[in-house]
């Protein structure tokens, strides 16, 4: 069993960092977005993007040497990512059921790295991790560990009770959606009981990647905290094949598309891409567009959908 746990957790890590990359290659060669043209863009500086202004208000902003506000888009960055504040503005009642759920995440993940650092210090500095260090650690890590579960598993039921009691939001809940949702309340929930019932003396969080670090076989583990460890790295594999991905797809959603604000100026790049995509064939099924796989874009965009005249 416990050879299991750490096949599992090793093979778990590796799925999630490699699918993880791949994600974020897949955003990375997207096509060029259409712009939202949403001001303000935080990176803009404090004067100007506090009234929701651009670089294109100066004269001859073409002339003009760019500069970015790195702490202004930091702060946006920080406000949205850890506080979720897009979607406390336009949707609260979503925001209640949904920021809990993530903060809870975000405990966990740093449990887990509270958890490591310890291990470590067992292993490579064991004089230091007997004194004050060594109880702070284990302070910080229970408490983060039993926050982080009782907010993701209160977050996730909340969010499984809005989609299928709300009649807007269940029309667009999906089976995958539930599934997700009761996915993370089983995997942390048994992961919560396994570790509340592990009797003294048995091997805990910090054991268990002591032995994992150590590949240490002997170790046995309790079946429900086993049980609650595997099922989380299994879950903690499966997210970047989901919709829950959008952790690496919000950095571009933000950056390459809301905040995107670069002039497509003439020989540049943008318009080197563009050109390169207006020699595509589309093939919608539309029939206005009329996209037989063989007019090019240019060929569509220049065409009155109505009557087929090149404009």
């Amino acid at each position: 069993m416990t050879s299991v746990v750490y096949v599992v957790l090793c093979g778990s890590a590796a799925v999630f960092a490699a699918a993880t990359v791949v994600r974020a290659a897949q955003y990375a060669r997207a096509p060029i977005h259409l712009r939202w043209e949403l001001y303000p863009v935080p990176h803009e500086p404090a004067e100007r993007s506090a009234h929701g202004g651009s670089y294109f208000e100066q004269s001859a902003w073409w002339k003009q040497p760019g500069s970015i506000n790195r702490w202004g888009t930091l702060k946006a960055v920080a406000a949205e990512v850890l506080f979720l504040n897009g979607l406390r503005q336009v949707n609260p009642t979503m925001w209640w059921r949904s920021f809990p759920f993530h903060a809870g995440l975000y405990l966990l993940i740093a449990t887990i790295e509270l958890v490591l650092g310890r291990a470590l210090l067992a292993l490579w500095l064991p004089s230091v991790i007997r004194g004050w260090p060594g109880v702070l650690l284990h302070q910080l890590y229970r408490a983060t560990g039993f926050a982080g579960l009782i907010l993701a598993v209160a977050g996730a039921a909340g969010l499984m009770h809005r989609r299928l009691t709300d009649r807007d939001l269940r029309r667009a809940t999906t089976p995958g959606d539930l599934f997700n949702l009761a996915a993370f309340m089983i995997a942390l929930g048994v992961l919560g009981i396994g570790y509340a019932l592990t009797p003294a003396g048995a091997p805990g969080p910090v054991a268990i990647a002591v032995g994992l670090l150590t590949w240490d076989t002997d170790m046995r583990l309790p079946v429900i905290l086993a049980t609650g460890v595997l099922l989380s790295a299994l879950l903690a594999a499966y997210i970047p094949f989901t919709h829950m991905s959008h952790f690496v797809g919000k950095y571009f959603t933000y950056h390459a598309v809301r905040w995107d604000a670069a002039a497509a100026r003439r020989g540049g790049a943008i318009e080197r891409t563009m050109a390169a995509y207006l020699a595509y064939r589309p093939t919608w099924a539309a029939p206005h567009i009329a996209a037989d796989g063989v007019r090019t874009w240019a060929d569509v965009v220049t065409t009155q959908p109505s009557d087929k005249t090149t404009r």
